[in-house]
């Protein structure tokens, strides 16, 4: 099942707020919306691609806004909400399950009303009557928007990697690889992690020393291929591993594998296998030939206007 989107949660937050007249935390209104939506536990651990907040409270928190620009709800404190006599009234006309044009009704057609509005101000709702039927689920938060859009962005750098990596060298391949790798954490210096590719490697195109002594080591395989790497080129690293009386060895390519050489690997210990995909993951991950764009997005710090911490 797919998270709902925010104008889902307007619905079920309006009604928990009604039965607790007297204001309740939002962290409570959130899960009682969760619940009533029939969000698995596993769905409610879903992050927003920032990865800063949970993507059904994100959701929550939009819905309540747009109930307080109807003028359907309010947050008399930080963190709780509380139903206002206009909300309470307009859940007792509609006590049908909110129809797609209702729902957009409170999901956009309050967006230019202000939370404080001036005196003698009106909301006026956008959608017209006789627009036709929106079905629930068409609208996305901002946070969403953002997040399809990082979502987006991550995907066509991922393409673009791939595609520059099929055009270098093999030997700037195998550097780009150990560069990686480093950045994920193994080796404690760059000197740590060895080029050995080139004629006569045995299968062999990098070396890591996890340990200063170079008692424990990773032995790598950098493929920089567009065909599939099938069971034989597996077969041929382990057995360039073993030759080496080593453990552990990485298999990088930016192609994929069969399900011949994966089952081949699942059979034998300590051959790890990243392809092309999860290659280019890690490498927007790592910001490796990666640049990073910054984006400032403002959020009211309620800690700076808490007199009493003063």
């Amino acid at each position: 099942m797919t998270i709902p989107t925010y104008d889902q949660f307007i619905e079920p937050i309006l009604r928990f707020l009604v039965q607790h007249p007297d204001g309740i935390a939002a962290k409570q209104a959130h899960d009682a919306a969760a619940s009533a939506l029939g969000l698995t536990e596993e769905e409610r651990q879903q992050l927003l691609a920032s990865g800063n907040q949970k993507i059904y409270k994100n959701r929550a928190g939009w819905a309540h806004d747009r109930l307080k620009r109807a003028g359907f709800s309010s947050t008399p404190k930080h963190g709780f909400w509380k139903a206002t006599p206009e909300g309470v009234a307009f859940a007792a006309e509609n006590t049908l399950p909110f129809s797609g044009e209702l729902a957009a009704k409170l999901a956009i057609g309050f967006i230019n009303v202000k939370l404080k509005p001036t005196p003698g101000a009106t909301a006026k709702p956008i959608l017209k009557p006789n627009q036709p039927s929106i079905p629930l689920g068409t609208f996305a938060s901002p946070d969403d928007q953002l997040s399809q859009a990082i979502t987006e962005l991550k995907q066509l750098a991922a393409s673009e990697l791939l595609e520059v990596l099929a055009n270098v060298s093999p030997s700037f391949f195998e550097t780009i690889v150990l560069e990686l790798l480093h950045r994920m954490g193994y080796g404690a210096n760059r000197s740590d992690l060895q080029q050995v590719g080139g004629s006569g490697d045995a299968g062999i195109d990098g070396i890591i020393s996890l340990d200063r002594l170079g008692l424990e080591k990773v032995y790598v395989q950098a493929k920089r291929w567009q065909q599939v790497i099938g069971r034989p080129e597996l077969q041929a690293f382990y057995g360039a591993l073993a030759g080496q009386k080593a453990k552990k060895g990485v298999f990088i390519t930016t192609s994929y594998y069969s399900a011949q050489a994966q089952d081949f690997v699942k059979s034998v210990d300590g051959i790890v296998l990243i392809d092309g995909t999860r290659l280019a993951e890690l490498m927007i991950e790592c910001e490796v030939g990666i640049q990073v764009q910054t984006v400032k997005i403002p959020k009211v710090d309620r800690d700076f206007f808490d007199e009493e911490a003063l």
